[in-house]
């Protein structure tokens, strides 16, 4: 075949004639031939060589990078280690855009849910993430809990109706109520809140806690560090809290 010029080589890989000129410069793709005229002539393994540059670059390897498996006697082991390392630096970008996702929830419930930011910095942010994995686990627990009393009040409730045995009723509610007690305690433990105003974790009184207006994600509180009184961002309890 006739060699290529550098027009037909940027056109049959889709890229500019500065490209080729670029890679040309860069030491990564010498014209086969110059003409008299200093015109590039490319073969046809410069060709097959533009179309591995272009595959690779297209998955994010540096020129520095693309150079050093194009010079190697060993290309294809080079390229594994560099494709392998490419995809660990991905899946880093994917887990730090996951956070900033996370962070923009966080954010937005914020403001949906008192009409305030009740974050004031990056630590707030990861502190109301770190707590709402907490309470996440809290809440599996709550609802395991709450299945089991069902079938226990249910059970005994049918056995009463339909066959009139009332004992196990009357030892299977006695039980509902430790457990109800006690998931409202585990529930009030594992829970804390930040106050939108000035950004303060507290966790409120038992009595409060219990009779206090609250949304799923917010709880009608007076913060005892500013006195602020509204709805305030609820969040998982440190350890020490």
């Amino acid at each position: 075949m006739s060699p290529y010029s550098t027009g037909d080589l940027a056109k049959l890989c889709d890229v500019s004639v500065r490209t080729v000129q670029f890679y040309d410069t860069k030491g990564i793709l010498p014209p086969t031939e110059l003409t008299e005229g200093g015109r590039r002539l490319y073969s046809e393994d410069d060709l097959k060589k533009l179309r591995l540059i272009c595959l690779l670059k297209s998955l994010g390897l540096s020129l520095d990078s693309i150079r050093g498996i194009l010079g190697s006697e060993n290309p294809s082991r080079i390229l594994l280690l560099l494709l392998d390392e490419q995809s660990k630096q991905i899946d880093e970008e994917i887990a730090d855009r996951q956070k900033q996702k996370e962070a923009i929830e966080v954010v937005k419930e914020s403001i949906l849910n008192t009409d305030m930011i009740a974050v004031n910095s990056i630590r707030d942010i990861e502190q109301i993430m770190n707590g709402k994995k907490k309470l996440k686990r809290t809440h599996v627990t709550m609802l395991i809990v709450g299945i089991i009393m069902d079938i226990i009040e249910i059970g005994t409730i049918v056995l009463w109706i339909k066959r009139g045995i009332w004992l196990p009723f009357a030892i299977g509610m006695p039980i509902v109520i430790v457990l109800g007690w006690l998931m409202v305690r585990m529930y009030y433990r594992n829970a804390a809140y930040i106050c939108p105003d000035c950004h303060e974790k507290f966790r409120p009184k038992m009595k409060t806690f219990i009779f206090s207006k609250h949304t799923p994600k917010t709880r009608k509180l007076t913060c005892p560090d500013c006195g602020y009184t509204g709805y305030c961002v609820e969040t998982g309890a440190d350890e020490e809290d």
